[in-house]
């Protein structure tokens, strides 16, 4: 872990994950700049992009909550509009075990880390075959689409960062899903473009967090020829959790 993790982030040191946590709090995101080092970035960059052949892209449209529409409701409601996402993926069963990637994932010294700065006793992988460890493509006017995460955090690395676009952007806590919180008002004034948003901008190698599943977040379209390439680490607070149907159905193109 030490040619991987940046001496200097110390994620064993109780002082430090409080730090991390408090910052967390007070911003609805924590960005950890350097987190991993340029030989790892370097690395799994080249794994990944030997990958692309391999890479799914969704096409297709869905709407912020990642279910299928509701009839009952009209086709402008929040719920049933229907946003864009272009971006591929190699999902967590093409990730070779090898990788630097799988070894922090794994790591029971990172899970404790993310623990204890997200304020939980635990962190779990996917059940599921495809959705703990994702690298995420986006070439020149692919984009991620508005949307709420499915668990409650985001954990995320930007690989490479492309020539401009690619932005990501998010509103924090728009809605308190714990509670069946689906905050229509609000989605609606992001959708509409009258809800002021939040940007974060990072360097490769730099570890994100914020909370996925209350923060409405997308990244801007990508411009230039270089491909911005993010990993997703996705872990969940109680076991056995696997995506839905309809979200592995978009953004995987997977019905198994």
């Amino acid at each position: 872990m030490n040619d991987i993790i940046n001496a200097n982030h110390r994620i064993k040191d109780p002082d430090y994950v409080a730090q991390c946590r408090a910052q967390l709090e007070a911003d609805g995101a924590l960005v950890l700049n350097g987190f991993f080092s340029a030989d790892a970035i370097e690395q799994i960059v080249t794994e990944s992009l030997a990958q692309r052949e391999h890479v799914f892209y969704a096409g297709s449209t869905h709407n912020v909550y990642l279910t299928e529409p509701n009839p009952d409701l009209s086709k402008d409601h929040p719920f049933n509009r229907q946003v864009l996402s272009t971006k591929g993926l190699i999902a967590d069963d093409q990730i070779s075990f090898g990788s630097p990637l799988r070894t922090v994932y794994d790591d029971p010294a990172f899970r404790s880390f993310l623990a204890g700065v997200l304020g939980i006793n635990h962190v779990y992988p996917y059940a599921d075959h495809v959705s703990s460890i994702n690298v995420h493509f986006a070439d020149a006017g692919r984009e991620l689409g508005w949307h709420f995460d499915n668990s409650a955090f985001a954990v995320t690395m930007l690989l490479q960062a492309p020539a401009a676009g690619g932005v990501f952007e998010y509103v924090p806590a728009v809605r308190t899903a714990e509670t069946g919180d689906m905050a229509f008002d609000r989605v609606g004034a992001v959708l509409d473009g009258t809800e002021e948003v939040q940007r974060l901008h990072f360097t490769p190698g730099a570890l994100v967090l914020f909370r996925g599943r209350d923060a409405l977040h997308r990244v801007t379209p990508v411009e230039g020829d270089t491909t911005r390439l993010l990993v997703v680490f996705a872990y969940n607070e109680e076991p056995g959790i696997t995506l839905s149907e309809s979200a592995r159905a978009t953004f995987y193109g997977r019905n198994d």
